[in-house]
């Protein structure tokens, strides 16, 4: 349980900073702050998966809240409009507490108020409740009134004579139509007063969106006024799929037994491990008959990259086996020249191929499929053939100039495009191209082949084992010759045509922390020093070293801004994983290792409470105080701190 009191709920920057998140599985979710402010155009109670996990619309961005006892009218929501925060229902939170989902009480002249919100697990529904805490001493009313956005979750509603919706009431049923294509809502209450109002609240201010450089003020339709007597539980349930009741108990109850049941399947013991594995099932969604990965809340989809780094620590470090099967079969059916999709738009079907390392990490995700639970018939029957197929592509050559060179290490990549996890582009202009040989390509690379060969020793294909093999030994052969960086006791970033980056990145730790490793035993302890001394925080690897001068040491402005910082220092919480993978390679896995893998993760930790409540953000400053941004709940980084948080998992 997360939980805060007064200090936190009531300072307005304190508890607007914090947000938290429920999702559904099949790529919907709500969210919102402690406050009840939204501060970005994503928040909103019900944002709706119509084609799932994608098509992504917000439909009922919040209730204003009110409630009314004594002959007077207390506010319980919080808004930011220009220049003022109105109303201030915050100063009446006493408590929020996420236990297991997001709980608010409110003291208002004596009374105490709870609100509880969750989704539904594979609906686009939202559940809330609230009901009187204490016993008052004369009736007490609760009034809402329903915000309507009805627009794609990456846009912003605003008045307009295109904007309009229709409604209509029947029994305890309320049915919400726009004029437009946008899905039916329905609002299900336990019973209460229906008065039409109709009209628009305009100019709510959202300011990450404000620091973000993007727009940020936003209109909403208040179409009707929802009054309950509170003498018993308040119920709404907020869906845009038919035929949901209002059985509010079994709602509940069923959400509460399956959040346990991922806990207990999990083996999970300490709080940091609960949380995690929690926080970890808000990315697992739906995809056709099987499953994906949400890359990032709240605006990314599924992309392949995010999806096999995050798979291990997602599914496998979570004791959920038939997930990770699921997820990596449902991308074998995607494989397009050898290349496994960068992403699925979020407009349209047709999947995305600029990537060169989704594919290897692909291979890298079926080896630990297989290492945790010796499933190879699985991989023999559907996946074996593929990824030979993947390997041969390689060799021929794939798009964007994806080929092995005549010295057995993988090029990929044009000026113009960005294949690496490393990908910003403004525009045409590509921050960080990394064209020829990035490190961790051939890193990737030189795993796959031995996973391979292991694949085809384990089902007697000898001449394809001896291939692998051979291959594998030239680009050992040839990177240690080209990548080892004498002057800095560490690795080249990216080799080209005899040029050499030695830009201090921490792309040279999946060098070291891969299965196979191309290293010897000093070269590969040199590399995690020169790792831990220049790039390591409490958060995370930096993208950069501080003393480059290309070094950006704050994200945060305009998106031209924030794309120049993105690998440039930025600090990546999932490159955690793969450095605490390193350390325990070269200092062995004893108490003294364990001791100190506890501390580097200790951050994480305390992170769980200050942004994205039970999760962890996609990145952080460079420089201290590390101050969180991006995606305020990421797949990767919760996926590798859950991951090596737990080895003999």
């Amino acid at each position: 349980m997360i939980k805060f009191d007064r200090n936190i709920c009531n300072n307005f920057e304190a508890a607007s900073s914090r947000e938290w998140l429920e999702t559904n599985g099949i790529g919907g979710f709500a969210s919102g702050t402690i406050s009840g402010a939204n501060t970005r155009r994503y928040h909103g109670l019900l944002t709706a998966a119509i084609r799932p996990p994608l098509g992504r619309i917000t439909v009922l961005s919040k209730f204003e809240e009110t409630i009314e006892f004594d002959g007077g009218k207390f506010d319980l929501s919080s808004d930011q409009f220009p220049g003022v925060v109105s109303p201030r229902g915050y100063l009446s939170l006493k408590e929020f507490r996420l236990d297991p989902f997001p709980i608010w009480t409110y003291e208002v002249e004596g009374v105490e108020i709870e609100k509880r919100v969750f989704m539904l697990h594979g609906s686009n529904t939202t559940v809330c409740r609230w009901r009187v805490l204490n016993d008052p001493q004369n009736d007490v009313h609760l009034v809402l009134k329903p915000l309507l956005s009805f627009v794609d979750y990456h846009a912003l509603q605003h008045e307009s004579d295109a904007a309009l919706f229709d409604h209509s009431v029947e029994g305890n049923v309320i049915s919400i139509v726009p004029r437009g294509e946008e899905p039916e809502l329905f609002l299900i209450h336990s019973g209460a007063e229906i008065v039409d109002t109709g009209y628009w609240y305009k100019n709510f201010e959202y300011a990450i969106e404000q620091e973000r450089g993007f727009d940020f003020s936003e209109d909403l339709f208040q179409p009707f006024e929802i009054a309950f007597d509170l003498s018993s539980p308040a119920i709404v349930v907020a869906s845009t799929d038919g035929g949901i009741d209002c059985d509010y108990e079994a709602f509940e109850s069923s959400e509460i037994k399956r959040r346990k049941s991922l806990i207990r399947k999990a083996g999970a013991k300490t709080d940091f491990e609960k949380d995690l594995v929690l926080a970890a099932d808000q990315f697992v969604v739906a995809r056709g008959a099987g499953h994906t990965v949400i890359a990032g809340y709240p605006w990314f989809s599924d992309w392949g990259r995010d999806t096999m780094i995050a798979l291990p620590g997602l599914t496998l470090a979570a004791g959920r086996h038939d997930i990770a099967r699921e997820i990596l079969l449902e991308f074998s059916g995607h494989i397009s020249q050898g290349m496994l999709p960068n992403r699925f738009p979020d407009a349209g079907d047709t999947a995305e191929y600029n990537t060169v390392d989704a594919t290897l990490w692909y291979f890298e995700a079926v080896r630990a499929y297989v290492e945790k639970t010796g499933d190879t018939k699985f991989v023999r029957k559907n996946l074996y053939e593929k990824l030979a197929d993947i390997v041969a592509w390689h060799l021929h050559g794939t798009r964007y100039n994806i080929h092995v060179d005549t010295d057995g290490l993988l090029f990929a990549g044009s000026p113009d495009v960005q294949l690496t996890w490393m990908d910003a582009k403004i525009g045409d202009l590509v921050i960080t191209p990394r064209t020829g040989k990035p490190v961790e390509i051939q890193a990737l690379w030189y795993n796959a082949l031995l996973i391979m060969a292991g694949l085809a020793a384990a089902f007697g294909d000898n001449e394809d084992e001896q291939r692998y093999r051979a291959m594998a030994e030239l680009c050992k052969l040839s990177f240690n010759g080209a990548f080892w960086n004498d002057a800095d006791q560490c690795l080249y970033d990216v080799v080209m045509n005899g040029d050499r980056d030695a830009s201090i990145r921490p792309n040279q730790i999946f060098a070291v922390s891969l299965t196979h490793s191309m290293l010897d035993a000093e070269r590969a302890a040199k590399v995690v020093a020169k790792v831990e001394k220049e790039l390591l925080t409490p958060v995370g690897l930096r993208s950069l070293a501080p003393g480059d001068p290309d070094y950006r040491p704050i994200y945060i402005g305009s998106p031209f801004d924030r794309d120049s910082a993105y690998h440039q220092g930025t600090v990546w919480g999932w490159l955690i994983g793969p450095f605490v993978d390193a350390y325990r390679k070269v200092y062995g896995e004893g108490a003294k290792t364990e001791a100190r893998v506890k501390e580097i993760l200790s951050g994480f930790e305390s992170h769980l409470s200050e942004s994205g409540l039970r999760q962890i953000s996609e990145i952080f400053d460079a420089d201290a105080p590390h101050y969180p941004r991006g995606c305020f709940a990421q797949a990767w980084s919760v996926a590798e701190v859950l991951r090596v948080s737990r080895p003999k998992a």
